[in-house]
């Protein structure tokens, strides 16, 4: 009943500035990430409502030379069917799938993947998530065998396949001395259904408001 998010919001996405400007010119050309790693799963990636961490996240990868000149691309994406890990319905839904799919490694004889620190990183947030990727993609497939088989017996099916992921991340070091905030925490969203980003836009400068008039 409450599986809709109903409302909009501001994602902001780092980036290469050619890659900003090639998606504001042709917004149907979106660029989706299929790494191993993703932390939310396969999809377009935003930073919900943080512009400053989308911009420094931009910075890190010119500082490591994966980004020339960094920039930020803002879009109003509506969650749709969101599977959001700050919903307790949606982690046990995912612990459901760690186990299908630690079963069926099980069975065929495979490790799981699992996620790795990175040598750079000096907080170990397991930068590397490729257990939390594998994990959610095979929910997401099973999903979609299901739908399909459903659709393809009866013509339609009541299963849905979710349409954006999301979830809340701490990230970075301590925001102080004995602190239980972190640098860089942040709420991170996986848009898979590129129906729900409705726009693109450059984010706007902020302007004193009001402004005082000359003579007062």
């Amino acid at each position: 009943m409450y599986d809709v998010r109903p409302n909009f919001i501001i994602g902001f996405h780092g980036c290469e500035e050619t890659t900003r400007n090639k998606l504001l010119s042709s917004p149907n050309e979106l660029i989706f990430s299929t790494k191993p790693y993703d932390w939310l799963g396969h999809g377009m990636y935003f930073w919900e409502n943080n512009y400053t961490r989308a911009l420094l996240w931009a910075e890190e990868k010119r500082r490591n030379g994966s980004i020339k000149k960094p920039s930020v691309l803002g879009a109003v994406i509506h969650l749709g069917y969101c599977c959001d890990f700050l919903d307790s319905k949606y982690i046990q839904l995912i612990q459901y799938y760690y186990t299908s799919l630690k079963d069926r490694s099980e069975i065929l004889g495979d490790d799981l993947p699992k996620n790795k620190d990175v040598p750079s990183d000096p907080n170990r947030d397991m930068l590397l998530r490729n257990l939390d990727c594998a994990v959610i993609e095979h929910m997401h497939q099973q999903i979609f065998e299901n739908w399909k088989k459903e659709t393809e017996k009866d013509g339609n099916s009541s299963i849905r396949n979710f349409d954006t992921t999301r979830g809340v991340f701490t990230e970075g070091g301590p925001a102080f001395e004995g602190a239980g905030l972190f640098e860089k925490s942040h709420i991170q969203v996986c848009v898979r259904n590129p129906n729900c980003i409705k726009g693109f836009f450059i984010p706007r400068e902020e302007v004193i408001f009001p402004q005082k008039q000359d003579g007062l």
